[in-house]
């Protein structure tokens, strides 16, 4: 832990720093699902990245040809210059996940955050149609500049702005009312209603699975109603897929599930495959209306990047292996979890692959979960609203056995917040990390 004397943090770096606040340790190691830090002490990582390490901490599928391309004299900064990397990547975007599944996509490297992305796709959304307003969805959080906050529901975030956040409208998501058919009645109604005084929007943007909204999942019907009331108001449809991409919830794409092609998706984090920074816009080929330089970035093009995400989809997307694997490891995950639920009044479940949530609706439970979890070796975060819920994010890589133990850490901090039920089922559990 930081002691009294360890001030650097304190004394140089901004208060805007958050996860240290939760997780006071100064790490130095991570491999695969595990960080270590300076006392030698393990954590389990059901984090990973806020999403960003899909394939776990310093894999060494993607290390080996990160380390060649380095030692090589391979280029590093290439804006959006032609590179040998850069085609490498593209062909296989295309070989192993466009073309199987039927997709023609045009791909923009705009700069290398998941706010970039969504910025040039709002962007490219208005700029496309000649109107102003996009939709998007309670709960939804999209990245912290002024675009993405404009279509980002949290208060707390929005207020961080400073001027209003216009051009934008928010739509219930997916359950947000309890009689969950009336979901489209109102956002349909203003959009044919000539006298409802709301102009028809250039773009609605969308996460299939609301991750920092508290793991809120669309139902597939949702989605396709959605998919189809676009289209048939020749409305874009943007998914938001930085955080739920790169098989977080099973197939590549979050979206394949309901059978939409969306007309364009935003993709980040675990798409570097290392954690490196890069960024994507995918759009169909009639939407690339793009003046050369209109919209760029000086570290759109970060070749490192551009190899261990090759490396990436040639040896985790070549076939449904991983898919199949997340799937069954989210099963797992989410039986676990709905034990614990059915022990304690007041909690539900919710999730879909590898991002699974536990709700509660006393929401200091969730948060002093997470701290009881850190304390014994396991990294888990909150997310909503309110913080009401315990989020989890392990790698894709992730083994049945760290499965098994990080449930045991988290069932056993549960027992002892919520009382009465992990020491039952979990005897012993969660008394520090140690790496497998």
């Amino acid at each position: 832990m930081i002691d009294a004397d360890t001030t650097v943090f304190d004394e140089m770096e901004s208060n805007v720093r958050g996860y240290c606040r939760a997780w006071p340790t100064v790490f130095t190691t991570a491999k695969g699902s595990w960080l270590r830090d300076e006392e030698g002490k393990d954590y389990l990582d059901f984090f990973a990245g806020a999403g960003a390490l899909n394939y776990g901490h310093n894999n060494p599928v993607l290390k080996q040809p990160l380390l060649d391309y380095i030692a090589g004299d391979g280029i590093t900064h290439g804006l959006d210059m032609s590179t040998a990397a850069k085609r490498r990547l593209l062909e296989t975007l295309r070989d192993t996940v466009f073309t199987p599944r039927g997709l023609d996509y045009k791909v923009q490297f705009p700069g290398p955050t998941g706010a970039n992305a969504v910025e040039a796709a709002l962007k490219l959304a208005r700029k496309i149609t000649g109107r102003e307003t996009v939709l998007s969805f309670t709960n939804a959080f999209h990245g912290m500049t002024l675009g993405a906050l404009s279509v980002t529901g949290n208060a707390a975030k929005r207020a961080g702005a400073g001027v209003p956040l216009v051009h934008a409208a928010h739509m219930p998501y997916d359950g947000y009312f309890d009689n969950t058919t009336a979901d489209f009645q109102w956002m349909e109604r203003v959009l044919d209603d000539t006298s409802s005084g709301f102009d028809r929007p250039a773009a609605v943007i969308v996460e299939t699975v609301q991750g920092e909204g508290g793991v809120n999942v669309a139902r597939v019907e949702w989605l396709r109603h959605l998919a189809d009331l676009c289209a048939e108001r020749e409305i874009l449809l943007i998914v938001d897929d930085v955080q739920m991409g790169c098989g977080r919830t099973g197939p590549f794409f979050s979206f394949e599930i309901a059978g939409i092609t969306p007309d364009i998706v935003t993709l980040s984090k675990s798409i570097g495959g290392y954690g490196l920074p890069m960024a994507l816009v995918l759009f169909k080929p009639e939407l690339d209306q793009w003046s050369p330089g209109e919209h760029n970035g000086t570290f759109r093009g970060n070749n490192p990047a551009f190899v261990t995400a090759h490396a990436a989809l040639q040896h985790y997307w070549a076939d449904d292996t991983l898919q199949k694997a997340t799937e069954a490891k989210g099963e797992r995950i989410a039986a676990v979890l709905g034990e614990a639920a059915g022990h304690f009044p007041g909690i539900t479940t919710r999730g879909r692959g590898l991002v699974q949530g536990l709700a509660f609706d006393d929401p200091s439970q969730a948060g002093k979960i997470c701290q009881v979890a850190f304390e014994r070796g396991l990294l888990v975060e909150t997310s909503g609203s309110s913080d009401e819920v315990v989020k989890l994010l392990p790698p894709l890589t992730v083994t049945d056995d760290e499965i098994d133990r990080g449930l045991q850490v988290l069932t056993g901090a549960i027992d002892t917040v919520c009382t009465g039920w992990g020491r039952l089922h979990h005897r012993g559990a969660g008394n520090g990390g140690e790496r497998a």
